[in-house]
Formats: C-alpha cells, sequence, structure tokens
C-alpha cells in the first residue's frame, strides 16, 4: 500500500515542479544576451547602445539638423573635411578625422553639418561612446559589405592610461589580422591635441 501511495504524491507534486521550473527558466533567460535586432538600414543615422550585454544599431530617426552654411569661422576647417569627406564617397583614398581645439568651437557641430550636407549622396553615420570603443570590432563586421558608406562618429574623444578603449580605436586605424572595411572612416572630436595623457618620465631615455 505504500508504493501507490507515494506514486501519488509524485504525481501531485509534478505541476509545482513544471511551475517552479519554468519560473527558474524565466529567471535565467533575463540574465542571457538578447538576440541582435537587426538594424533598420532605411535610417541615416544611428546610435550604438548596448541593452543586456549585447549592442545594436540603434535608428536615429530625427538628426540633429546642422547646416553647414549656419557654421562661420570654420572655412578652412570645412573645405578639408568636406573634401575628405567627398573622397571617400566616391571610393577613393580619404583618411580618418580628428578635430581637436577648446570647447565650443564647433568641432562635432561640424561633423553633423557634413553629414546632413552629403547623407542624399550615401552616407550614414554611427555614433559610438567612448566607452562602447571596445565594440568597434562588432561595429565593422556589421557594416562590412553594406553598399553605404558609414563614418563612425566619437565626440568628446580622450583616454586615461591602459584603457581598453584605446586599444580597440588603435587597432581599428592601424590594422589587426582584420583589415578595416573600405565603407567606413573614424571622425573623432577632442578638447586634446594628444588623446592619451603624456608623461615626462616616458621620455627620460
Amino acid at each position: 500500500h505504500r508504493a501507490p501511495a507515494a506514486a501519488r504524491r509524485i504525481v501531485s507534486d509534478v505541476p509545482a515542479l513544471i511551475d517552479r521550473a519554468a519560473a527558474l527558466l524565466g529567471r535565467i533567460e533575463d540574465l542571457l544576451p538578447s538576440a541582435p535586432a537587426t538594424p533598420d538600414w532605411s535610417a541615416q543615422a544611428f546610435r550604438w547602445r548596448k541593452e543586456r550585454g549585447r549592442g545594436h544599431l540603434q535608428a536615429v530617426p530625427h538628426p540633429h539638423r546642422v547646416a553647414i552654411g549656419d557654421l562661420l569661422c570654420l572655412e578652412q576647417q570645412r573645405a578639408e573635411i568636406e573634401r575628405n569627406t567627398r573622397q571617400f564617397l566616391a571610393g577613393r583614398s580619404a583618411n580618418n578625422v580628428l578635430l581637436w581645439g577648446s570647447r565650443g568651437t564647433g568641432k562635432s557641430s561640424l561633423v553633423k553639418a557634413l553629414f546632413n550636407e552629403l547623407r542624399g549622396h550615401g552616407l550614414r553615420l554611427i555614433e559610438v561612446d567612448k566607452d562602447d570603443l571596445v565594440e568597434l570590432p562588432d561595429i565593422l563586421e556589421l557594416v562590412r559589405y553594406r553598399s553605404e558608406r558609414f563614418l563612425v562618429f566619437c565626440d568628446d574623444l580622450s583616454f586615461e592610461a591602459n584603457e581598453t578603449g584605446y586599444k580597440a580605436l588603435k587597432a581599428a586605424l592601424e590594422g589587426s589580422i582584420s583589415a578595416a572595411p573600405d565603407n567606413l572612416l573614424i571622425y573623432a572630436t577632442s578638447n586634446r591635441r594628444h588623446l592619451m595623457p603624456e608623461f615626462q618620465r616616458e621620455n627620460r631615455e
């Protein structure tokens, strides 16, 4: 008589066990990275965002509408960066760009205005925070085979010693085992001419 009673207890406990297992799986799923969202490639501007440990391109439907004609006293800088960007759009040789100078001198506005000027020619903008530069390899692979031409824009850039973002940026600029895609340039602004701090002890030898 004991065996049937034990069996009945086990059978009666099964629904509770199933509920507990389902709740446990739900908590585990909350901790796991979500599947990467497919970028909305119809957008012209993006931000790189991280959610639950995974980065993705978030479309920016209403980019800051700065016009080239609104910028004053930047004629020389505008001519140089516009020439470089037009060469990039034409598939010719072009350079990554660092705009440096005092705060409030129009560095980031120049990049935004240039994007607005040329976005109708296939130029796309990806804004990346300095703390997310470690994700650069993922961004490069995401856009590598796209037909559009991308500017990765990092505003107010500077690094402290041994920051991991600096190593990722250096690898993207100088190349690693994986070549940088031909359809991407990095445009950055900084209030410092030297992105890394310089110390006298480094020059003693």
